[in-house]
């Protein structure tokens, strides 16, 4: 794309999604603190006023570039559990469950800028926290967890409820574990981990080794 073009369709943005974009842009680069509302105005060319008017100030802003990425990743999540709960031709199996959740969370490392982006973003909250304390609890994790748990129990009605969270937060460990790797040999992939990173091999993985996993668990656990 011809930088005209590129110039184009950043003025053919409107203001609150062309300041969204320059705010993740600099807030990856140089982090909470080092970025100003006049970096972001200037780079997104609007006014140092219009943060302000649409957003309210920096925090909200920062807090807006992060719903940006929570909302549709707990969307997409819910989607794939409701997808298996709404099949009406026969009960769902856990591998049904199990495997469209981890297409919907493998499915988001197609899209290598916003997960770089919000690797990026999360390392620096780690180091530097400005979010809301129960910012991603509440956007992304207790919807889930409901979800599942809902799908979890009428897989195994006698499941104890007490431990589904642990269930979901190992088989998402193991999810975002894989998207973090990816992230990593990016840029230098080989034989061995483009093997490792086939979806389809990745997803089987997964399916496989945590339905194992639960099925014991619960057995050993009611």
């Amino acid at each position: 794309m011809a930088d005209s073009d590129k110039t184009d369709e950043v003025l053919n943005q409107s203001v609150q999604e062309r300041l969204l974009n320059a705010a993740e842009d600099i807030f990856c680069e140089k982090g909470f603190e080092g970025t100003s509302i006049r970096d972001i105005a200037a780079s997104a060319g609007c006014n140092i006023a219009s943060v302000n008017y649409y957003f309210g100030g920096k925090q909200q802003l920062y807090e807006q570039v992060w719903k940006r990425h929570l909302i549709p990743m707990k969307d997409s999540r819910l989607q794939s559990i409701e997808k298996i709960l709404l099949q009406n031709t026969k009960k769902h199996t856990l591998e049904d469950l199990i495997k469209s959740f981890a297409e919907s969370f493998i499915g988001s490392i197609v899209d290598s800028q916003k997960v770089s982006n919000l690797n990026k973003l999360m390392a620096r909250e780690y180091i530097n926290k400005h979010l809301p304390a129960n910012m991603f609890l509440e956007e992304v994790m207790m919807p889930t967890v409901t979800a599942m748990q809902k799908a979890l129990i009428e897989a195994f009605p006698d499941i104890n409820e007490e431990k589904i969270p642990f269930i979901v937060f190992s088989l998402i460990g193991q999810l975002v574990h894989v998207v973090h790797v990816r992230a990593m040999f990016e840029n230098g992939i080989d034989d061995l981990t483009r093997k490792l990173f086939d979806s389809d091999e990745v997803i089987n993985h997964i399916v496989k080794f945590t339905c194992a996993g639960i099925r014991t668990y619960i057995k050993e656990n009611k």
